[in-house]
Order: C-alpha cells, then sequence, then structure tokens
C-alpha cells in the first residue's frame, strides 16, 4: 500500500472513531434531554388535569367540560391524554414525519427511553365521570433528534468526503519531490553524479534537498578525484615497468650476456681440451650471477618490501631501522608498535611499510636529527577504528620556502586514496613530524616501546 493511501486510511479510522465516540456521546445526551422533556410535560399535564378536575365541582355540566379539557390536549406533541368510563375521549400527539427516512429500530433503541402514565379518578359530587390517563409519547422527540443527528451525520460526510479528496491530492502533491529525489538517486546510482535538486519546498524537505545535492557534490569531487588517482597510478604503473624494463636492460641483460658468452667459452675450450682458464671463467660466471641477484633483490624490493610477507609489519619496520641504524650508528631509533598490526591487511600493512620507508629516508638524508621516533598506533572510533602512523625526528625541518617532495605527495596521495589523512608538521630548527591516519575495519591493542640503537 502506497503512502498517500495508508494516510488515507489513517485519517479515516480517525473520523470513524470520532464518529463513534461522539455518536454515544450524542445518544447519552439525547436520552436524557428526551427524558427530562418528556417527564417535564407529563408533570404540566397532571396540573392541567387536576386543576381542571378541580373546577369541575362548580360546573353545571361537568362532563362536557371534562370533554373539553380532555381536547385542550389535541396537538401536544409529548402527551396522548384518554378518558376511560361512561364518555370516553381521547387527544392524541399528531404523528409527525422525518425529514430523511423513517426513524430506524436501532436508533429508538439507543435513545431508549420508555413510556411513562399517570391516571387521575374523576369524581364530581360523588358521581364516578371515569378515569384521566396520561401517557407520554417519545415518538416525536425521538423523531426530532433523528433529523439532527441525520443533517449532522450528512454535513460530516460530505466533510469527510471532501476532505479525503484535498488529502489525496494534497500529499500527491507533497510527495512529489520526493519522487523527483528518488529518480534523482536512481541516477547517482547509475553514476550520473552532475543531478542536483531545485525549487521552492517546505523547510523540512528543502533541508533535505540541500543534504542531497551536497552529497551528490561530494560524490561528484570523489568521482574525479578518483579518476585522477587512476589515471596517475596507471602513469605510475607506466613508469615502474619503464624502470624496470630499463635495469632489466642495463643492468641485469649485460651480465646475462657475459655468463652465456662465458659458458661458451667454457664449452669451446672443454672440447679443444684447454682447461686451465676454465677456473676463471667459472669465477666471472659466479661474480656475474652475484650482480645479477643483487639487481633482482633491489628490483624486489621495490615492488613488495622484502620481510613483510615473510615476517609481518612489525618486523619489516624493524628491519627498516636497523637498516638505517647500520648506516647512521649516531641516531637513536625509538619504535613503537602495536602487538597485532600485522592483522591491518596487506595493503595498509604495505601503505604504512612506505610511509615509514618515506620518513625514515628523508629524515636520515635531509634532517640530520639525533632521534627518530616512529610509532604505529591504534586509535578506536564509535564507527571504525584507525591506525595512527607517525614518524617525528629533531633534525633541521623543513625550510619555509620549502615544499614538500615528490615523496611527500606520493605518500600523501596513497593515504587519500584509502581514505586516510596526511599531515606534516615541521619549523626549522625544530624537526618534523608526519603523522597518516587510515581508516580500519577493526580495532588492535597497543603493545609494547622497544628501543634500537643508541647514540
Amino acid at each position: 500500500m502506497s503512502l498517500r493511501l495508508r494516510l488515507i486510511v489513517l485519517i479515516a479510522m480517525v473520523l470513524a472513531a470520532s464518529l463513534s465516540v461522539g455518536g454515544v456521546v450524542a445518544s447519552l445526551n439525547a436520552s436524557r434531554s428526551v427524558q427530562t422533556e418528556l417527564k417535564s410535560a407529563l408533570l404540566v399535564a397532571r396540573q392541567m388535569i387536576a386543576s381542571g378536575t378541580a373546577l369541575l365541582e362548580s360546573s353545571a355540566d361537568p362532563k362536557r367540560d371534562l370533554e373539553h379539557l380532555i381536547a385542550a390536549f389535541k396537538g401536544n406533541r409529548h402527551i396522548r391524554v384518554r378518558l376511560t368510563g361512561d364518555a370516553e375521549a381521547v387527544a392524541a400527539p399528531p404523528a409527525e414525519q422525518a425529514a430523511i427516512g423513517d426513524v430506524p429500530a436501532w436508533f429508538i433503541r439507543l435513545i431508549g427511553v420508555p413510556a411513562e402514565r399517570a391516571q387521575i379518578p374523576v369524581t364530581v359530587h360523588g358521581r364516578d365521570f371515569g378515569t384521566v390517563v396520561i401517557e407520554t409519547d417519545p415518538h416525536n422527540e425521538i423523531l426530532e433528534i433523528w433529523d439532527k443527528f441525520a443533517d449532522a451525520l450528512l454535513v460530516l460526510a460530505l466533510f469527510s468526503g471532501a476532505t479525503m479528496v484535498l488529502v489525496y491530492f494534497f500529499i500527491g502533491r507533497a510527495l512529489r519531490p520526493l519522487e523527483r529525489m528518488a529518480a534523482a538517486l536512481a541516477r547517482i546510482g547509475a553514476g550520473d553524479y552532475g543531478v542536483r535538486l531545485s525549487g521552492r519546498l517546505p523547510p523540512e524537505l528543502s533541508k533535505l534537498r540541500d543534504s542531497f545535492n551536497r552529497m551528490a557534490g561530494q560524490l561528484a569531487d570523489m568521482d574525479a578525484e578518483n579518476r585522477r588517482l587512476n589515471e596517475q597510478l596507471l602513469t605510475l604503473q607506466e613508469d615502474e615497468r619503464g624502470d624496470i624494463a630499463r635495469d632489466l636492460h642495463d643492468e641485469i641483460g649485460p651480465f646475462l650476456f657475459a655468463i652465456n658468452v662465458d659458458a661458451a667459452n667454457i664449452a669451446r675450450r672443454i672440447k679443444e681440451g684447454r682447461t686451465e682458464q676454465i677456473p676463471d671463467q667459472l669465477a666471472s660466471i659466479s661474480e656475474a650471477v652475484g650482480h645479477v641477484q643483487k639487481q633482482v633483490r633491489a628490483m624486489l624490493g621495490r615492488l613488495r618490501p622484502i620481510g613483510l610477507a615473510e615476517f609481518g609489519l612489525a618486523e619489516a619496520i624493524g628491519n627498516l631501522t636497523d637498516f638505517w641504524h647500520r648506516r647512521y650508528p649516531g641516531i637513536r631509533y625509538t619504535v613503537e608498535a602495536a602487538d597485532e598490526i600485522d592483522g591491518f591487511g596487506g595493503v595498509i600493512e604495505s601503505a604504512i611499510y612506505r610511509i615509514v620507508q618515506e620518513c625514515l629516508s628523508n629524515a636520515v638524508r635531509h634532517g640530520r636529527p639525533q632521534a627518530i621516533a616512529v610509532s604505529v598506533r591504534l586509535e578506536r572510533r564509535t564507527d571504525m577504528d584507525e591506525a595512527v602512523v607517525r614518524v617525528a625526528d629533531d633534525g633541521r625541518g623543513m625550510p619555509d620556502s620549502a615544499g614538500p617532495g615528490y615523496g611527500l605527495i606520493g605518500m600523501g596521495e596513497r593515504v587519500k586514496a584509502m581514505g586516510g589523512t596526511l599531515a606534516i608538521a615541521s619549523e626549522p630548527g625544530q624537526g618534523t613530524v608526519v603523522t597518516a591516519v587510515i581508516p580500519l575495519p577493526g580495532g588492535q591493542r597497543l603493545a609494547r616501546l622497544e628501543q634500537v640503537g643508541a647514540p
């Protein structure tokens, strides 16, 4: 069932409940009103009969005057007066007709006012002239209430019908912006982030429209940024492939050619029986193979950090600090890591490793620090945990005129592509602090603090 029909059904139920409660209250009031009216009419009739019969004591013709007294009640809407005895006379109320149909039996039962009767014997000078019977007749009073009730019911039915029609069209008009928004969401789902909503709306829907437009704008910006990052990624991939191809051609290719030449010379000398130079050529082959292995390890190190997959992120970061400690033993290296940072996932671990690698390289090559502190910790949030990577040194800092290099720019784009943020704080003579925050699907607990190296 649509929202429009649900609202109409709800309004109809409220009107029906209101009508039921109002009908019950009206019937109770009507019953009391009819009962009060009939009692008053009965009391007045009894007083009139009592006064009239008292005057018969001085009447020349009591029978005639008694009949006139009974006839005086003709036209009374609520009282039926009847004289019983030798001379009978009846004064009945007029039978009125309902304006809208006959009074239903259920309505008469709902009012529920029974007829009342009173009897007054008439005796004049010891002579019995019969008995005057007075009866209340609620028909006309109930008929009057039924006419009022039917009129009110008709007005209410017309009002309810008009209300339903107005509500139907008004809700349809009010829901039209939501239909446009649903169509716009479908377009966004199809990848069209340029769609926007416009037009005058109520305050509640205008806030929703503004939020939708902001969301669409942010999605458009994110889509443009993703396209730019994808293009840059493709460019970097091509550059990296070019570097690998150049290294293979310039570094490995000549040594493979030399190995091939040495192997051919060895085969020729063996065939010719000259074996005295074979050991020198074998040594040359071994030297060439060693150089090739060294170059291959360097290339693999660029493609995938050595030790990261085998020993985990914490061990790989430790190997980085050991690498620089052997070359710069005068720097104190401090590493603070979480016990379970190796469970962050391959992509996140690789990003953290590259961040630490770039920061350590920049610090020892340009900062001339005395101490470098590396921290990889977990910060819990209500919706998602975050890995916080912080590398701080006490070196010379970055000059005011110097901007971030290609390494820091690439690092920032790597973090941004993962939904994180990168902050660089540096002042001349005050050192440099690089902080990267990367969202995580789950949390880890912090662990120990260990010292690596000493000044």
